[in-house]
């Protein structure tokens, strides 16, 4: 995710409350999969019990009523044996929900929970699938998911929730799985997700378009996007497709789509072959104020520039191939997105200083306490996206000098390539980085990224920065 400047600069002066730690939680039910996982920031997100594996949706969506009818079949494998299990889901009214094509028990709790219960208990370790089927308006939420475009049409966008308001699933970023989605709409429109198109059919006056993500994706990495759309499509040079989507107002940033290609070679060329079979953007003329990094085909902001977009492919790496464990480990996507967008691309492509542009930095935020006070390691529930824009690429930056680019360069892709289509946390990342360094880094990284006061002078100005 790529913030406003606008709302980067509010970011960094924002106090928030810190959350209130959840009451103690009954002994659980053995076979009853939990409600949620159990995330520092986000304890009821995803669900315990399975192993989803595979999403198919269908969706009927009229952008006049907003109606929104939806079939959300799941492919997943129990890790125990359930009577009941959880979905998370906040969308329009379910209808029936089947368990291995038998009808089951269902209801809506909490936030976003939907409580399922199969006619026939299942066994550990076995395959099973479930059908939800539901039917609604489609809430706007302005940006937290299903989102109205000033077109009539529909996106949907969000971190670190957004998928729960148009299909049902574990909405966890340690259960990635495969996702397609079918979707109708009259004739007009046009609908745009992740991965590769499959189909686009007009028959009379409805159209029907299916999208495939056949590398495993994260909930809030799954988009949909329904609008009278122009489109750009190019190819890189191993033909893999790139397709991009511009909503009626959004044709400014044709310019800057046209230079994807060249985006995805550099980014290639530090972090390792592009980990996905295609890739593109779609350009909403709503006034959002991010963009976000869905997978594949990032979500653009009106006010996207060519930083925007290079910070998006980079998330492609970092944050849809390697994803958080948890997330108070979201320097994993978002310092190396903004290290990339804010210092390599202007470093290596447009020749710009980037050592004098850190010292600058330092210079003018040295001495303003909240741009040190939330920590990168582990900002905080609901602080999550602040530090890591503007304090990551620092931290990323002294980093770099401290090891020199030839360790540096190196163990930074190791390290995604390790990981990729997978998780990883801040943790595991220094234990790597340690394990490429005869120095001891101990100081350095608790200094960058546990404290919330500025680095002593040795970890602020290491190697050749001290000069």
């Amino acid at each position: 995710m790529r913030l406003s400047g606008w709302m980067c600069a509010v970011v960094v002066g924002a106090v928030v409350t810190a959350g209130v730690p959840a009451a103690a939680a009954p002994p659980p039910d053995p076979f009853t999969g939990s409600s949620g996982l159990g995330d520092p920031y986000y304890p009821e997100d995803g669900n315990g019990g399975y192993d989803a594996r595979h999403y198919d949706v269908t969706l009927d969506y009229d952008p006049a009523s907003h109606q929104l009818a939806g079939s959300t079949r799941i492919d997943a494998v129990s890790t125990q044996a359930l009577r009941a299990f959880n979905l998370d889901f906040a969308g329009p009214d379910v209808r029936t929900v089947t368990v291995n094509n038998l009808p089951a028990g269902f209801n809506r709790n909490g936030e976003h929970e939907l409580t399922i219960t199969p006619s026939i208990p299942l066994l550990p370790g076995l395959p099973f699938t479930v059908t939800v089927d539901y039917a609604g308006i489609a809430q706007n939420t302005e940006g937290n998911g299903w989102t109205y475009a000033p077109s009539g049409g529909a996106f949907a966008a969000g971190e670190p929730h957004s998928a729960t308001t148009w299909y049902p699933l574990n909405d966890t970023p340690l259960d990635k799985a495969t996702f397609a989605v079918h979707a109708t709409v009259p004739a007009e429109w046009e609908v745009v997700s992740n991965g590769l198109r499959t189909q686009d059919e007009v028959r009379g006056e409805r159209r029907t378009v299916s999208w495939a993500a056949n590398q495993p994706v994260i909930g809030y990495l799954t988009t949909i996007a329904i609008d009278k759309f122009s489109f750009l499509e190019q190819r890189r040079a191993n033909g893999a497709p790139l397709i991009s989507a511009f909503a009626p107002q959004a044709e400014r940033n044709r310019e800057t789509e046209q230079r994807l290609p060249e985006i995805l070679d550099f980014i290639e060329s530090l972090y390792g072959p592009y980990p996905f079979e295609s890739s593109g953007g779609i350009y909403v003329d709503a006034d959002i104020m991010f963009s976000l990094e869905t997978q594949t085909r990032p979500i653009y902001a009106p006010w996207t520039d060519l930083p925007t977009a290079v910070h998006e492919i980079t998330h492609q790496w970092w944050g849809d191939s390697v994803s958080v464990r948890q997330w108070s480990d979201v320097c994993l996507n978002e310092c190396f997105a903004s290290y990339t967008a804010d210092y390599l691309w202007p470093e290596q492509k447009e020749g710009k200083d980037v050592d004098a542009e850190y010292r600058q930095t330092l210079q003018t935020y040295l001495g303003n306490s909240e741009f040190w006070e939330i920590p990168l390691a582990n900002p905080g529930a609901g602080k999550e996206f602040t530090s890591v824009y503007y304090r990551g690429p620092l931290f990323l930056h002294a980093l770099r000098r401290q090891l020199g680019d030839a360790v540096f360069f190196a163990a930074v892709r190791e390290f995604n390539a390790a990981h990729a289509y997978a998780n990883a946390s801040m943790p595991e990342f220094r234990a790597f980085v340690q394990s490429k360094s005869p120095t001891d880094l101990t100081g350095f990284f608790d200094a960058w990224l546990n404290t919330n006061t500025p680095p002593p002078e040795e970890h602020l100005y290491p190697g050749s920065l001290r000069g």
